[in-house]
């Protein structure tokens, strides 16, 4: 059995890392208060300009644009993978490599090639050992990202779709469910799949200067990038609740640990008392 004083280091190291923990979770349900607002904030954005796009289609029957065609045969494609900068937030970034290994493993299975556009620390890393070309790289944007912060590499990777050098673009993140759960997703960005343009039901008659055609070519860019953006905010989101599920629960084995640890210097310290008063007796008999 260790002695009392190792015991009562253990204790006092192990309170000083559960107040930071603790400090921790608390920071981390703060943030993902604000990331939750921030992402339901953005949702209604998406779901307008969609349906904007939507009735431009139907009004342009005729016009398919590029980001709309489906190429068979794809011989390299593309994945923009967002993650946290920071660990300490569970499973959640291993989680979502776990699903894209298993994706690339298909791909190259298939004999396609696949480049990389990063967005945080974490996916650089992963991107990196992977051995996949990365083409366009950014830090996480953090607690506030901003449209304007993912225009650059968002570009990139719609250039090279443009220029046919890419045959599809994929997005990964984690979605937001709830506090508890986060699913890592992969979706399909470009092209864009047709029944997210259908058309919806509404009174809209408006005229389009200069035509239908110029209208579609800049808003599906926007659109493209609202996407994105709505995809870092809620990986932001998950990142902040998995953070303050892992801190909780170091706060709560740090807990049980310093009440086992409490335990076994009680017992140290009633085996030193008993010790000396057996050598007090001893002597005492012994004089």
């Amino acid at each position: 059995m260790a002695s009392s004083n190792e015991i009562r280091n253990k204790i006092v190291s192990v309170k000083s890392t559960q107040k930071i923990t603790k400090a921790m979770e608390m920071v981390a349900g703060s943030r993902m208060r604000k990331a939750q607002e921030r992402m339901e904030a953005a949702r209604p954005y998406a779901d307008k300009i969609r349906r904007v796009i939507a009735h431009l289609y139907h009004a342009a029957t005729e016009y398919r644009h590029v980001m709309t065609e489906e190429r068979p045969n794809h011989k390299r494609v593309g994945y923009m993978v967002v993650s946290s900068n920071r660990g300490l937030c569970g499973g959640l970034n291993s989680n979502l490599f776990r699903l894209l290994s298993k994706e690339l493993e298909k791909q190259r299975q298939a004999n396609i090639e696949f480049d990389f556009c990063t967005i945080g620390n974490r996916a650089l890393g992963f991107c990196q050992r992977t051995g996949g070309k990365i083409v366009a790289w950014r830090p996480h944007p953090g607690d506030t990202p901003h449209v304007e912060d993912l225009i650059g590499t968002v570009k990139v990777m719609l250039d090279s779709f443009e220029a046919g050098e890419l045959d599809a673009i994929y997005m990964v993140y984690n979605r937001f469910v709830n506090t508890m759960t986060q699913q890592p997703t992969i979706e399909q960005l470009v092209p864009i799949h047709s029944e997210k343009l259908e058309v919806f039901t509404h009174a809209w008659d408006y005229i389009y200067e200069p035509n239908p055609e110029g209208v579609i070519d800049q808003l599906l860019v926007r659109y493209i990038e609202s996407l994105v953006y709505q995809a870092v905010v809620e990986n932001g989101a998950c990142a902040q609740s998995a953070r303050m599920v892992a801190m909780k629960a170091a706060t709560d084995n740090a807990t049980s640990l310093i009440r086992e640890l409490q335990l076994l210097y009680n017992k140290a310290r009633q085996a030193a008392i008993t010790q000396e008063i057996s050598e007090i007796v001893g002597g005492a008999a012994a004089v």
